[in-house]
């Protein structure tokens, strides 16, 4: 395939990615439901002390370089990390490496799936961010009002999706903890800003892991992205030669696919 046949079969999976990330919880066996329980408990057991966290971390700020928290404030921007992620797509996509093309639809279709649902979660839970004041307790749905936005943390959900989606690039686990580390800083930086609760940042990680996950054991039953990760074998070194044209007229619109 040449390289517009890979950008056309990229950009599908990545789009499939995304949908079949949303469609999971339908899918949900015994097990799963099981981890949010568990995962709902811990975070309520958190939220008691969400007052007494939040001040806790806003008063480290003053002990910290500000290099690292404005690290962790460009590198969880949109702008920022989209261009991360499209340079590294863009370095799979030019070499043909199928290892690289599969960590950049990875990063892209998590990020989008994680990006509209945080958005949707932010309108709709309307929580209030700790600098306004008023504490865990205060949601207003649908203010849309930058005060009562922090519930989920976007930061974190980008910065996290970029470093997680990465780390499952390499295989030493000393490399992966490191790119985890670098992660993190994004979410810890929300928390000394004073800008989103520790339960805020626990959930958008949560969050963050679940879809990555989702899109990445999608992209593994898809063929051209190299070793399976789950299971045994590989995805197919090349995929198959499917070509998709979108084609306009004056009146019509339509979709061909040649394979």
């Amino acid at each position: 395939m040449n390289t517009w046949q890979l950008l056309q079969y990229d950009g599908l999976n990545a789009f499939n990615g995304v949908a079949y990330t949303y469609s999971r919880p339908f899918h949900w066996q015994k097990r799963d439901f099981y981890r949010a329980g568990a995962a709902s408990l811990f975070v309520s057991a958190l939220y008691t002390f969400d007052n007494e966290s939040s001040d806790y971390f806003i008063e480290q700020k003053k002990d910290i370089p500000r290099m690292i928290t404005d690290f962790g404030w460009y590198f969880g921007s949109p702008q920022n990390n989209y261009g991360i992620t499209a340079s590294i797509y863009a370095y799979g996509l030019v070499t043909k490496d199928p290892k690289w093309r599969r960590t950049g639809v990875l990063m892209i279709s998590s990020a989008t799936a994680g990006g509209l649902l945080q958005q949707i979660l932010k309108t709709a839970t309307g929580r209030a961010r700790p600098g306004t004041g008023f504490g865990r307790n205060e949601f207003r749905p649908f203010s849309y009002k930058p005060g009562f936005s922090s519930f989920p943390s976007g930061h974190t959900v980008l910065g996290f999706t970029t470093a997680y989606a990465l780390a499952k690039h390499f295989d030493n686990p000393y490399v992966k903890a490191g790119i985890y580390g670098i992660g993190l800083i994004s979410p810890v930086s929300r928390l000394w800003e004073g800008a989103h609760f520790l339960t805020d940042v626990i959930l958008s990680l949560v969050l963050t892991i679940a879809t990555v996950e989702a899109v990445d054991r999608y992209l593994d039953t898809r063929n051209g992205y190299g070793d399976k990760r789950y299971g045994k074998g590989n995805t197919g070194r090349q995929p198959a030669k499917t070509v998709f044209n979108l084609k306009a007229t004056s009146n019509s619109i339509g979709l061909t696919i040649n394979f």
